[in-house]
């Protein structure tokens, strides 16, 4: 190194850990979304539906027991 080039610093920046850190989360997520048991959106929103309609059963059940 010269004198001329100048000198890096000891630790990383902030931002560019922020950066690193919202690119790593962003990989996690994209691989969630795109993994191999992806379903189409029709089926995720029948899924959801489907376990509200279990917890409501289940709820009134324990109420009524």
């Amino acid at each position: 190194m010269t004198s001329a080039e100048p000198a890096r610093p000891a630790a990383p920046r902030e931002r560019e850990v922020q950066a690193s850190v919202l690119a790593a989360l962003q990989l996690v997520e994209d691989a969630r979304y795109r993994g191999p048991e992806r379903r189409p959106h029709r089926e995720r929103i029948r899924q959801v539906a489907e376990r509200t309609v279990v917890s409501r059963k289940l709820a009134r059940d324990l109420r009524a027991g």
